[in-house]
């Protein structure tokens, strides 16, 4: 491994090359990169890079971010298939469909969709500026708001909206259960349970925090407590450790059968792969500058909104 990232440190620093990875890569791909973060750090991040080669350690349509704030830039994806299922729940055509019932209706869209549905789009919001941007909107201003209805339902809840939801969820996140936290509650007395908002309803209504990947992690840093459940993908642990080492992180299981919460897209990427796409500057993300061009003005309102 040593030797990997001797390796991918030499031909970043020669080839002008960035790394970004989000908070759900493993340990090693965190360790190593320029820049670790959730999606609006990364957006921010990709926007003012002066790299010429960014390699996203994510999944597939934060790498498509970048590549619409970057367009004269190379972009490189260490495993193409590092989809989401969040972003496969909505599918273009059956969304543009969608939104044709609500002509009325501004759109509003969480940045995990394609390249496709952010050009159909009149804002993207992450799940650490959501809020802000939807209270910033008039309250009569009509909204559709895609593609994950938990984080959509809890920004109706907070901020007293009625925003029309598309039908779309990230399985990591929407399959925690909630009788398996109240057990976790049960046998870990008065320790909070920290929330992403991608969670079910049920789930937000009895955590002590709700907040984005960034926003939890600031949480575990800035809080008094010493012992913590997360309700979250399990690769923020490893960042929450290492700013907080003298504390304890509990994260809720996907099933009875693990203590873990996995995103198996996020997991993808390895130290190889990223020094396989750097060294022959394969797997580039590619998009037509029309769509480029439709998806960079609600990027880029986001950011301005932000």
């Amino acid at each position: 491994m040593k030797n990997s990232i001797n390796h991918i440190n030499e031909l970043r620093k020669n080839k002008n090359a960035i790394i970004l990875a989000h908070y759900y890569q493993i340990p090693e791909i965190q360790d190593i990169a320029d820049y670790v973060g959730d999606s609006l750090g990364l957006a921010r991040e990709a926007e003012k890079t002066d790299a010429d080669i960014i390699v996203f350690a994510g999944v597939h349509f934060m790498a498509e971010t970048a590549k619409i704030l970057n367009p004269d830039k190379k972009v490189l994806i260490p495993d193409t298939q590092a989809g989401c299922s969040l972003a496969d729940s909505c599918p273009p055509k059956e969304f543009e469909e969608f939104i044709k019932q609500y002509p009325d209706h501004m759109v509003i869209t969480y940045v995990n969709a394609t390249a496709e549905i952010k050009a159909l789009s009149d804002i993207i919001v992450t799940s650490s500026n959501a809020k802000r941007i939807v209270e910033q909107l008039p309250l009569d201003q009509k909204i559709v708001f895609a593609p994950d209805k938990n984080l959509g339902t809890y920004i109706n809840n907070i901020s007293g909206r009625n925003m029309v939801l598309w039908d779309g969820s990230c399985h990591v996140h929407n399959q925690l259960e909630l009788d398996h936290i109240l057990k976790l509650k049960i046998d870990n007395p008065n320790i909070p349970l920290i929330a992403h908002p991608e969670c079910q309803a049920p789930i937000l209504e009895i955590a002590e925090f709700v907040g984005s990947t960034n926003a939890l992690l600031n949480y575990t840093r800035n809080d008094s407590e010493n012992k913590y459940i997360v309700a979250t993908e399990g690769g923020i642990l490893h960042q929450m450790k290492k700013h907080s080492p003298n504390k304890e992180f509990i994260i809720v299981p996907s099933d009875e059968l693990c203590n873990c919460n996995d995103c198996e897209y996020m997991k993808m990427n390895t130290l190889d792969k990223i020094l396989h796409v750097l060294q022959n500057e394969i797997n580039e993300v590619t998009l037509h500058e029309e769509l480029i061009t439709k998806a960079y003005k609600p990027l880029k309102r986001m950011l301005e909104m932000s």
